[in-house]
Formats: structure tokens, sequence, C-alpha cells
């Protein structure tokens, strides 16, 4: 298995496609201060490896571009993710322990599969990536010391890391780290293989650190860090799949791999700005969850024990809380073989002891898991058939008895949604009874809950957290039970729901900031006026003067003016985090012209897209997505056709999907 792997992979290399659509990626975008917490770090995609360096003091992502300052260079990371983040292990620095050093500002290039930058000191680094290895490449000025500075216990996450090392010979060193999750809620052990291509003396060291030095001719040094979280093996084995591969080919392959996956999608019409905006974002989704398994085909589960993975390939790193609403849905659209490999591993997750938040024995830095069974249904329901969903049955069983939490109001509300999953992935398993008495638990959630909570309107609707709310205001929640809605219009009535949202744009009380309500602009379609829905979103997309009242966590102290995605630095709205390709998922669908509203059902709300025409390779069919008669942004769906005939409403079937389909919309 393992030499076929390599040779899908070397394959890659030398693949010729007609777009080159990672031209367009701005790795930089997005990496200023706190505004979206991302990081120009070399990937490949779904690899659990993102090289680059780490600023001092870090970001969540361990990368600041508005902070020159280093700490040094590290293996890993999770964009844009609460508390202080996760990851950036085996951090090394081409300098010693106590020097300060910078990244010189205006030296730094990037694109999808690659870093490089000059240090103050003159040392230039150049960085790529295979999966599970980081390939780092220091060239040194002829004169000074040359030396590499290695923490082994390096982390962005301060606490409770431990590390131990061995140094083999003077090429090689072998070791293990322990490092926290995000927030410190679990852990995870990577075993290394750390191996230079110049001899070194070690002239300092501790515990968990080692200052390595070269000879005084030494010209360039590279280091290469192979990790895997199965054992000492598994690490050594992935070193030596790689070692006959240059620097140069292992970078080509990372390109050749991008290449491919930014290729899924085709965009015209648009401008030069957007199309960045939209492949740099489309280049973010990939970066997780991460396949972590072994080259012989091995993976460690979250109870402690290494299994065989029989027939797929198995992923973990997850923020499900905030991507299960958009980026997995977009996956299932452009990658239905992966994500098929995705389900398998949350299936499998459950078997083995999933929890709310990570575990004691991760794969990789993750962040959370709430809402899995909601992405298990909903690549079910868009055709992900090739799972055995009785694999993670009892697990999203004992989910639902004792990890569901019902403190608060919002808590209650998104119970509610997972248990209505759950009836639903119940009743394909032919559990009926257990599809009955899941399905009444959520609607006797909501019932409890919407009506008293969120239904009439209060002064105090507009008040961050109020009565214990995570991230939002009451008008924010309110729309948070998307599986719902059909109960809200039977309660309120339809015509009432859609002043009402109305209401809530025109006094700009969406937050563009946090997840729990960015489905909302697709609401004026659900309450019957398209219209609002076409409007709205392209306002958001696209106006210079659209007000935001409202950041992450709070209110702005003053409201932010512009668009919330941009093609700079600081591209994202100020407070705003990627969340792990959330955002950009969020954008990539709103700029296509359609939503998965309620992730676990089968359809899309259509608006009109940001493009003339979008071509989309899922799997083996093509869709394309092209307008007709557009003489003006602001003009106005007149019909839309799918393969020549009429589509009735604005409301798309996955189905398109899983056929070759042309759908035109008329205006």
């Amino acid at each position: 298995m393992k030499r076929v792997l390599l040779s899908i992979v070397a394959l890659c290399a030398v693949i010729v496609c007609s777009a080159q659509n990672e031209k367009y990626v701005n790795m930089f975008l997005g990496t200023s201060g706190d505004h979206g917490q991302m990081s120009p770090a070399a990937a490949v995609p779904f690899g659990a490896i993102a090289v680059g360096p780490d600023s001092s003091p870090a970001s969540h992502v361990g990368y600041d571009y508005s902070v020159a300052t280093v700490s040094g260079v590290s293996i890993n990371r999770v964009s844009g993710v609460g508390c202080s983040g996760t990851g950036c292990n085996i951090s090394v620095r081409p300098a010693m322990p106590d020097a300060i050093l910078k990244i010189v500002k205006g030296t730094e290039n990037a694109h999808p599969g690659y870093y490089e930058t000059m240090f103050d000191n003159g040392v230039k680094g150049e960085f790529t990536a295979t999966k599970n290895m980081a390939v780092e490449r220091y060239i040194f000025p002829e004169q000074g010391r040359k030396l590499l500075f290695v923490d082994f216990s390096s982390s962005v996450e301060k606490r409770n890391v431990k590390s131990s090392y061995e140094v083999v010979s003077d090429k090689l060193i072998k070791g293990c780290v322990d490092s926290p999750t995000a927030c410190s809620r679990g852990s995870y052990r990577l075993y290394f293989n750390f191996c230079v291509n110049s001899s070194y003396k070690v002239v300092e060291s501790s515990a968990t650190t080692a200052l390595l030095e070269f000879a005084a001719d030494t010209k360039q040094v590279e280091v290469r860090i192979a990790v895997s979280a199965v054992g000492q093996d598994a690490a050594d084995d992935i070193a030596a799949d790689w070692q006959s591969y240059s620097f140069k080919k292992l970078h080509k392959m990372a390109c050749a791999e991008w290449r491919e996956k930014l290729n899924q999608i085709d965009v015209e019409g648009s401008t030069e700005d957007q199309r960045k905006i939209f492949y740099t974002l489309l280049y973010r989704v990939y970066l997780s969850p991460m396949d972590v398994t072994t080259n012989d085909g091995r993976y460690k589960a979250t109870d402690g024990k290494i299994y065989n993975a029989d027939g797929f390939n198995y992923y973990t790193s997850w923020s499900m809380w905030d991507s299960f609403r958009t980026k997995f849905p977009l996956l299932t659209i452009v990658e239905p073989e992966a994500t098929r490999d995705i389900t398998l591993s949350l299936l499998h997750q459950y078997r083995t002891g999933k929890a709310n938040w990570a575990t004691p024995h991760e794969s990789a830095p993750t962040v959370r898991t709430e809402h899995s069974g909601v992405v298990i249904l909903d690549a079910w329901k868009k055709g992900i058939r090739n799972v055995d969903l009785k694999i993670g049955y009892e697990g999203m069983k004992r989910e639902a008895a004792f990890d569901l939490l019902y403190r608060t109001p919002d808590q209650r509300l998104e119970s509610s949604y997972d248990l209505w999953a759950l009836a639903q992935i119940a009743d394909i398993l032919g559990e009926k009874d257990d599809a009955k008495m899941y399905m009444a638990k959520a609607d006797s959630l909501f019932d409890a809950t919407w009506p008293t909570e969120f239904m009439t309107i209060r002064d105090d609707f507009t008040k961050m957290r109020g009565n214990g709310l995570y991230q939002g205001t009451r008008w924010q929640y309110r729309w948070a039970a998307p599986h719902c809605f059909d109960k809200m219009i039977k309660l309120v009535g339809q015509k009432t729901l859609a002043e009402q949202i109305d209401y809530f744009f025109k006094n700009d009380l969406f937050n563009q900031g946090n997840e729990p309500d960015i489905h909302t602009p697709f609401l004026y379609n659900v309450f019957g006026n398209p219209a609002g829905s076409q409007r709205l979103v392209r306002d958001l997309l696209t106006r210079e003067d659209m007000v935001h009242r409202y950041g992450g966590n709070a209110e702005y102290p003053t409201p932010f003016v512009g668009r919330a995605f941009q093609n700079k630095l600081d591209g994202f709205a100020p407070e705003m985090d990627e969340d792990d390709g959330t955002m950009s998922a969020w954008y990539i669908f709103c700029s296509m012209g359609f939503y998965p509203v309620t992730v676990g059902d089968n359809c899309y709300e259509m608006v009109s897209p940001l493009y003339d025409k979008i071509k989309i390779r899922s799997g083996a069919n093509t869709i394309t997505i092209s307008t007709s008669g557009r003489k003006s942004a602001d003009d106005l769906i007149r019909s839309i056709e799918i393969d020549g005939k009429p589509m009735e409403g604005y409301t798309l079937s996955h189905d398109v999907f899983l056929k070759n389909s042309k759908i035109t919309i008329h205006y």
C-alpha cells in the first residue's frame, strides 16, 4: 500500500491542468492582527503539517504578519480557533536561543505548498511539506556560526507540554512530544524523526531543547521532521519513504496537489480582487481535517489504541462547532471521495470514544466535535452512501444520553438539532422506535425553548451573551434552529417572520464575526422574499459601507464599516476568526449563489452568484452554473433552469451534483 500511495503522489507532480487557479491565492490574506488568524505556512491539502514561522508574541495560529519578531519555525497549526490556538510544535530557530530574531519584512514570499523569508541575521529560510513531514531549508551567510536551536516542547498553548528526545547520530534525533489541544481540553502525542543533511554537534542541551552547530563552511542545512501519532516506527517510515526526494521535487509535488484541488472550481466574470479572495479562501478550506493515516494504513483512535484503517484514510483535527455549518457541506460537493473517508473517520471516532471537545488521545491539533452527527447525516443525504452508519450508532446514542448540553437556551436549541439528526440516522438504520423517541425529544426541546426564550422580541435581544448565551445575542440565536423553521412559521406566521428578518438586517443586528447566525442572509428565501436574500448577499460581498455592529464576542466600541472579506493583510472584519475554514466556506457558497441553510438536509437556497459562470467538479461530475441576461449586479433573478427544465422556486436539490448538470439563471 505504501508504494502505491507514493506512486500516486508522485504522479500528481506531472499533472497538467488547463487552469492555474493557485496563482490567485494570497497566502497573506487575513494574517495581520485579529483579522482572520491565518498563516502563510507551507502545507499540502488535508496534511497534518503546516510549517512556518511563529511570531513573538504569537497569535492563535502562531504567525502574525504585523509582528516581525519570531520565536522560531514550527511544524503545525490550526487557523483561527479559540483560546490560544493549538499546535506550533517542534520549533527550530536559526539563531542562539536568547537572540532576538526577526523576519525581514518585504522578503517573505509564499504560494500554496511553499513559504520563504529572510531573517535579520542573514539566514534565509525555505519551507515545504508532505502530508506528515515538514521540510525546512536554511541557507546561511558566509560569516558567523551555523546554528539551529530546537525546542521540542514548543506549543502555542503553553500549558502541559512534555517532550523527550534522543540524539541517535550526528544527523538524526528521535523522540516524542505531548501537546495540548485548543483550550487544553485534550492532548495529542507526536513521535518524530528529526533528520538533517549535514553533521552537527550538540553544543548546548536541556531535557527539551538542543542547540545544534554545523561546520563553519556549511552553506545550507535541510531539516526534515516526520511525525506520526502511531509510533516511532511510523515516523521513521515516513522519513525513509521521502529520503530520495529532493527539496525541489517535494515542493513541486506540493504545488501539484494544490493545483488539482484549486481547479475543482473555476469562476469567470469576476474582478481580479474577487478571484483572489475566492481562491485564497478555497485554499483555506483544504487545510483540515488532517489525514493522519500511516503509510501502512494505521491510525490512533480516541481510545488511545492503534487500528487498521480498512479501505479508508483516517482524518482528525476538528473544529466542528464552527465548521459543520459550511466547510463540510462544501467538501461534500468538491471532494465526495474524501468526504466518504471523513464520514467514516467520524463514525469510527464515535465507536472509540468521541467527546464534545478533544480527548487525551488525539492524533493532531484539534478543537471540538459537537454536531458531528449532523455532518454524517448531511453526507448521507447528499449521496455519500458507501459507509456503514452502524459503526458509530451506539456512540451517537451515548452522546445523546450523556454529552448533549441543556443549561442555556442556545445549548437547548443546538441539542435539538443534534437529536433531530440522530432521529433521521436511526430511521435510516431501521431503528424506528429510536427514531420516534429522538425526534420527540428534538421537538420538545424546541417547543420548550423557542416560544419562551426567542419568540417574543424584547429590548434585551440586542445584548451579546444575554441569559447565558455563548457567542451571540437573542436576536442572533433566534434563528439558530434551522431544522425548525416550519415550526417558527406555524408559531409566528411567515409574513411576520419575513418582517422580523428584514428588521434584523436593517438595524445591523446580524453578526458576520461569529457563526450562530451566518445562515440568516438566506432566510428571506425561506420566509417568502427571495429578492431580499439576493440583494443582501450581494451587498455583504461587495458593498464598502456595510455596517457591522458585532464582533466575535462583543459589540464593537465603534461599528466596523466595510466589507467583511477583503484581499488585504487584515482581510477579515476585526475579531472575525477563520474558524478552521468556516468563514472561508461561507464566502465561497455565498459568492457561488447557493447555501446549505439546514445542514443535514439535501437542499440549498439560491441567490445571484457573484460570477457569470461557475464550473464545479464533483467527483466524476461537472456542474456548470451560468447567468443569462444579467446587465447589472442589482438585477434580480427571473427564473432558473436545470438542464433546460424550469426549477420551481429558489431551493436547489443536491441531486444536481450527483450527475453532469447545467444550471442557467435568467434575469
